[in-house]
């Protein structure tokens, strides 16, 4: 899907892209938007497995509405997922094993009006109650002071936006209580590397399930080495916020499950870097647009293809869970190594 599709259209697409498989896919919405008297829906896909207990993973775009990429990238691997679902055995027996969700447009008005926050002025990513415990950068850490500034968290005390309640209470609804679940938010970042970010981001103590998160990296780098453009870490090793959404979730869930290995649930950021795509074609910067996407077609076509390898890796590794999650010396072993590689001076924890 290389066409550049409005907020109003992108239903309507998903809905023609599924119907090949409707039996077997369900589209529903789980919430509506409105800005300006319009209507804006909140689109959710599920197939797979409908056993509660079955594990799952989710694919989130769009939170952002100008990181559109998010969205495409989304959305291209559904169009693979479907194509494959009429010809493709072991994917078939892979969907029975495991239950796959798409959110692909949470901020539909972001998307439409090509900015950052949802209608209100608001940064979805910023907008969880969550305060850091950790020191923050001004402004991009997320702040209180007007919704005319980026970053914006809105206003103290407030409940949370539309858009966040319902990708949070999606999210809940269809992951917790699973032995395993997988989420993996698809942005895009000026940089240089393709970051894949875990929490936590609202401080610089490691996550319970950093084991956890540190098997998943080596399964993925032995399983496709040549894809060493990733750069796997926890997010508080660049820089902490306010207020994001996937940290959120974690903690609820970690309130849920008190014991790590109860219910293990891996929440990801995938944040593409877009400086390379202003390098190959740097008039983009006369855009805020060409700043967070590719706008060359061939190269848009080459960031959907360079993601469906992880995308499709989650898939995988969700439903074959028992076979790579530590257990045991494993577990205290894979910790150790995640210290020392990611906070090197762990000691003081």
């Amino acid at each position: 899907m290389t066409e550049r599709l409005s907020a109003f259209q992108i239903q309507d697409a998903i809905a023609a892209l599924i119907e090949p498989v409707h039996s077997r896919v369900q589209l529903t919405t789980v919430g509506y938007v409105e800005h300006k008297n319009q209507i804006y829906p909140l689109p959710l896909v599920c197939m797979g497995s409908a056993d509660p207990a079955a594990p799952a993973v989710a694919y989130v775009g769009g939170v952002h509405g100008l990181e559109r990429i998010g969205t495409e990238v989304v959305l291209a691997f559904l169009r693979s997922l479907v194509g494959r679902m009429l010809w493709d055995k072991s994917l078939n027996l892979l969907l029975e094993q495991v239950h796959v969700v798409f959110m692909p447009m949470v901020n539909p008005v972001g998307l439409q009006q090509r900015r950052r926050s949802n209608g209100n002025g608001v940064d979805l990513m910023r907008n969880a109650p969550v305060d850091a415990l950790s020191r923050v950068p001004w402004l991009i850490g997320g702040h209180r002071i007007s919704p005319h500034l980026p970053w914006y968290r809105g206003a103290a005390h407030r409940p949370m936006e539309t858009e966040a309640q319902s990708l949070c209470q999606t999210m809940q609804e269809q992951l917790f209580g699973r032995p395993l679940a997988i989420a993996i938010d698809c942005h895009s970042g000026f940089g240089l590397l393709d970051r894949i970010w875990f929490p936590f981001a609202s401080q610089h103590a490691p996550a319970p399930h950093l084991a956890e998160a540190f098997a998943l990296r080596k399964l993925f780098n032995d399983t496709y080495p040549q894809h060493s453009f990733y750069r796997m870490e926890p997010q508080s090793v660049i820089y902490c916020t306010h207020g994001d959404l996937w940290d959120y979730l974690y903690q609820q869930h970690l309130q849920q499950h008190l014991q790590p290995q109860q219910a293990t649930f891996l929440p990801f950021t995938l944040e593409m870097g877009s400086w390379t795509w202003v390098q190959k074609n740097p008039s983009q910067l006369f855009s805020l647009f060409g700043h967070f996407n590719p706008v060359l077609p061939h190269r848009l076509e080459r960031v959907l293809r360079r993601h469906l390898t992880l995308l499709n890796f989650l898939l995988q590794a969700a439903a074959a869970g028992p076979a790579w999650l530590p257990d045991g010396p494993m577990r205290t072993r894979y910790t150790l190594a995640a210290l020392e590689r990611w906070y090197p001076d762990h000691r003081g924890f």
